[in-house]
């Protein structure tokens, strides 16, 4: 028998001694050309060894092979904590991270769809307006001329030039399809004079140096109701220029009311302004659609020209599969190729079950499964072969109907020669796959270990937490919980709902389901999240650098930090490491920086604190024996019983740890930085942080993201929990133990798009299942009878 080419004996990924974040000491093979899926609890080390070893080293070598120039405009990765990694290929991922919101990133700008689109309508289009540019919003038109020396025959000449560009951008919203105006209500009170302190903006107080200058300016007369200004001094409170003015006999700038809280409030990232900012920004700042461009952000050329009687904005606000069939029909020979290449991948936006998406659709509207699966439409018809392509938990936000469609993706993308590595936790995907690792035994400190390795079969047999858990079924209630009441929604038109009339019950657990695209986050977010006493709990991703902790994010250092500095009769400042009490050599982070040009930044533990971040000073305070480092360094469940009785008992602090009890995060310590922690772990602090808010209806988005099998019970408490003690409670879900748990359920659908946005089913799950003529009802009654 013939030997085996050495070149084809390299058959897996090597890892030995894989020891980023929680990891321990982690030795695994992995198989190529197969798809392996990593389950575990959350927290318990999946994404560190996939994404933070893996992954993160296959990036990091690729990144080597560019020129140091090159590499001086990427991003420093640093090599992860593992002794060995052998076999490795290049690795694409995919993960869920949201799309960026800039407001002109659309659905179309970010797979190139809109480009190609441009370039036909360059090419084909009545009447000709110019390159592709004159149909990009993105690009304005700009015309220029001047007079420029240029040397001709070793003279001197001066010649005339002119230059222009034929852009798409509407002139009016700068291509932004919207324009932001500011509702004055909210911003005084017009009944009230300048003496009696009208001014409803944040820190412009009675006594406060705003109310000052606008007082003292001499512009207005202050006993005079702000409703009774004339057009001049209207003009001056709100718009005037910056003036000098001298008040009290110091000199200040005098500005107009609209450009000084469009500096201070409107021009900064609305998601880093505090709260109670954040509020005043929303009620202040409306946007209604461009009238110059009716919303399609593009100039009038752009607008009036056509092919086959649709102009480029008709084609991108088209849903995908009708665009597609739109584009089946064009008769452009001259342009084969390209058509068949943007045909191409409207038609991967329908097998992936996005084809109710229109190009656009502004991509930071997109939920996180809808910016995943957008990701992945540029690597579907990919020509290469033998690339590790990793997933994040693929079937975020997908509805069981969906989920099968994305398992024969990842079939197809491995029988084309690929390793597919896919973070999991829904049954159904890791059923598919070919090898399964499973880590833990626990989450965070208690997990980072291979518990198991072998196939789906194998596992059901392994007796770990995953292996028993991979055929639960949630039974429906024998009885279900009364409402005490309804919440009355008429006619929601919001996005693809079709004036939608429902009455949503209150005291009980409601779940909203259907397919993806169906309706859902409209009704719920648009109709019920906006009403008074409601507890919004979204998708969005909680920010916070790697400074930012459970203890920080919460709140709970604040009264922790007074504790201690009433304990020991010293300012609470010194008990920050962003602060006065931080060690001058690492400034707080614990660790040393050294930066190495275009290599990557190297982190090595401060010597003069060893990683506690507090000056040695600091830590000889002490609140019931215990230093700030030794309580920032405690796991949730042992803090809980720390701050709950004795010396160091603090009502407020004890509140928010039994909140992150139970979300099931009690093994997580308080000063653990963010930037560790896994996607379910980050949804469930900021569900126990968001719990703490005054509401009596919580609304909560896919709350099971991110969760293992184990930790859906453990979250079906926690709602039972909420209910029980008279909380209404409305969740988006697509989880079938969430829907068999529920108390009422209503259904969207029957389809997405513009196939959806009606109400398909009302009723408890035993009413669905009996039912069974939705596809909600048909996968549930699937599920509970398995």
């Amino acid at each position: 028998m013939a030997a085996v080419p050495l070149a084809d004996s390299h058959e897996m990924i090597r890892v030995h001694g894989a020891n980023e974040n929680n990891l321990k000491n982690v030795s695994v093979e992995i198989p190529k050309r197969r798809l392996t899926v990593f389950t575990g609890v959350s927290g318990s080390g999946k994404s560190s060894l996939v994404f933070g070893t893996i992954a993160a080293e296959s990036q990091r070598m690729i990144n080597e092979t560019y020129s140091s120039f090159v590499q001086g405009f990427m991003p420093n990765i640093g090599r992860p904590e593992v002794d060995l990694l052998e076999g490795l290929t290049t690795a694409i991922i995919v993960d869920q991270e949201r799309m960026g919101a800039n407001p002109r990133s659309t659905v179309g700008t970010v797979t190139d769809a809109n480009a190609m689109l441009r370039i036909i309508f360059s090419r084909i289009a009545e009447p000709h307006i110019g390159s592709s540019n004159a149909y990009s919003f993105n690009v304005p038109s700009v015309s220029a001329s001047g007079v420029m020396k240029v040397t001709k025959g070793g003279k001197e000449v001066a010649e005339k030039k002119t230059f222009n560009q034929t852009g798409g951008m509407c002139p009016e919203c700068e291509g932004r399809g919207q324009v932001s105006d500011i509702n004055l209500d909210e911003l005084y009170d017009s009944s009230m004079s300048l003496a009696e302190g009208p001014f409803k903006i944040p820190g412009y107080t009675a006594d406060g140096w705003a109310m000052r200058i606008f007082s003292g300016s001499g512009f207005f007369n202050v006993d005079k109701p702000i409703a009774k200004f004339n057009e001049s001094e209207m003009h001056d409170l709100l718009y005037k220029e910056p003036t000098k003015v001298k008040i009290d006999s110091i000199n200040l700038t005098y500005e107009g009311l609209i450009p000084k809280v469009q500096k201070s409030f409107l021009s900064k990232d609305r998601d880093a302004l505090q709260p109670h900012i954040r509020a005043f920004v929303d009620r202040i700042a409306t946007f209604k659609k461009c009238p110059a461009c009716d919303g399609t952000r593009l100039a009038e050329p752009a607008r009036n020209s056509f092919i086959n009687g649709k102009n480029i904005a008709d084609l991108c606000a088209m849903q995908i599969n009708e665009l597609a069939v739109w584009l089946r029909s064009l008769d452009a020979p001259s342009l084969g190729p390209l058509v068949e290449n943007l045909q191409h991948t409207l038609d991967q936006f329908v097998e992936i079950g996005l084809g109710y998406l229109t190009l656009d659709r502004p991509s930071g509207t997109l939920s996180g499964g809808e910016s995943q699966r957008v990701k992945m439409i540029r690597h579907m018809g990919s020509a290469l072969t033998d690339v590790t392509y990793v997933f994040d938990e693929p079937s975020v936000g997908l509805h069981p109907h969906d989920i099968q469609r994305m398992n024969e993706l990842l079939q197809r993308l491995r029988d084309k020669g690929n390793t597919v590595l896919v973070v999991e936790h829904k049954p159904e995907m890791i059923e598919i796959a070919d090898h399964v690792v499973d880590l833990g035994p626990g989450p965070g400190s208690r997990g980072g270990q291979i518990c198991f390795e072998g196939s789906v079969e194998d596992l059901r047999k392994s007796g770990t937490v995953t292996g028993k858990h991979l055929d639960d079924r949630s039974t429906l209630k024998s009885s279900v919980n009364k409402p005490k009441g309804t919440l009355q929604i008429r006619g929601a038109s919001e996005n693809n709902l079709q004036s939608v009339d429902v009455d949503v019950p209150l005291g009980v657990l409601v779940a909203v389901t259907g397919v993806s695209g169906s309706g859902k986050s409209s009704l719920v977010h648009g109709s019920i999240a906006k009403n008074e006493g409601v507890v919004s709990i979204d998708q969005t991703a909680i920010r916070g650098s790697r400074r930012s902790n459970p203890a920080t994010y919460t709140g709970m250092l604040e009264p922790i930090r007074k504790a201690f500095a009433k304990e020991n009769g010293v300012k609470p400042a010194l008990f920050s490491a962003n602060s006065e009490g931080a060690c001058p050599t690492c400034n707080g982070a614990g660790v040393v920086y050294t930066e190495l040009g275009f290599m990557a930044t190297v982190g090595t533990t401060c010597e003069d604190c060893e990683g506690k971040r507090f000056q040695p000073e600091v830590l000889e305070y002490q609140l019931a024996g215990k230093n700030i480092h030794e309580v920032l360094s405690m796991p949730v469940d042992e803090a809980e019983a720390f701050f709950g009785e004795g010396d160091a008992k603090i009502p407020a602090v004890h509140k928010i740890l039994q909140r992150l009890s139970d979300v099931g995060l009690g093994y997580l310590s308080l000063g653990q930085p963010l930037t560790t922690l896994s996607g379910g772990e980050r949804q469930r602090l900021k569900l126990a942080t968001q719990m703490g808010d005054k509401g009596e209806i919580y609304v909560l988005d896919e709350p099971t993201t991110g969760l293992h099998l184990a930790d859906v019970e453990q979250l079906m408490g926690l709602l039972d929990r909420l209910v029980k003690s008279g909380k209404s409670v409305i969740v988006i879900e697509h989880h079938q133990a969430v829907m068999a748990h529920a108390d009422w359920i209503i259904d969207l659908g029957p389809g997405a798009g513009v196939d959806g946005g009606t109400v398909v089913f009302e009723g408890t799950p035993a009413e669905l299942v009996a039912d069974a003529s939705t596809l909600t009802g048909r996968y549930l009654k699937e599920y509970v009878t398995a």
